[in-house]
């Protein structure tokens, strides 16, 4: 495994899933791209600025970008970078060779996985990864952040008790 697409909707929740590969794969050096799907409009001028596409990154909230960087540090020894980047398509042709280009050779999805759209162009891209063959794997999220609160939780300590004795 050397770089990994993650479908994603860019909830800051999917960014567990980062958790769940490092904790349960030896990984080394790995490249993570978060990826949404979109199907190409019909109408000529997004045609024309479809390299303009800064629009689409309005769909990433700054909670993600800063869980990106969170995960950047806390797995740095296990992970070369986290990217994201967008699909443009709807033919299985035209997305083997999007993973061609980003030279991904395994899609991670969350075991429970539920697609949400971002907009009215966003596609399933379960309809894509099923057929391009590619290793697709499914993680356990919910183990991961179950056994992440048990190692949050903090003990409070008593405030001293003042013991008079008659």
């Amino acid at each position: 495994m050397k770089k990994v697409l993650i479908p994603t909707d860019f909830n800051v929740e999917s960014t567990k899933i980062i958790d769940a590969l490092a904790i349960n794969h030896e990984i080394k050096d790995i490249t993570i791209v978060f990826s949404h799907a979109f199907k190409l409009s019909d109408s000529i001028s997004d045609m024309l600025m479809l390299s303009r596409r800064s629009k689409d990154y309005e769909n990433i909230s700054d909670e993600f970008y800063e869980k990106i960087n969170f995960y950047s540090k806390k797995y740095q020894q296990k992970i070369k970078g986290i990217g994201i980047e967008y699909f443009y398509g709807s033919t299985v042709a035209a997305f083997k060779n999007f993973l061609d280009h980003f030279e991904i050779d395994t899609i991670i999805y969350p075991q429970h996985y539920h697609f949400q759209a971002v907009n009215k162009l966003s596609i399933d891209p379960k309809y894509l990864t099923d057929r391009c063959g590619r290793n697709v794997l499914e993680l356990d999220i919910e183990l991961i952040a179950d056994s992440e609160l048990l190692f949050e939780t903090k003990m409070h300590e008593e405030a001293p008790v003042n013991i008079l004795s008659a």
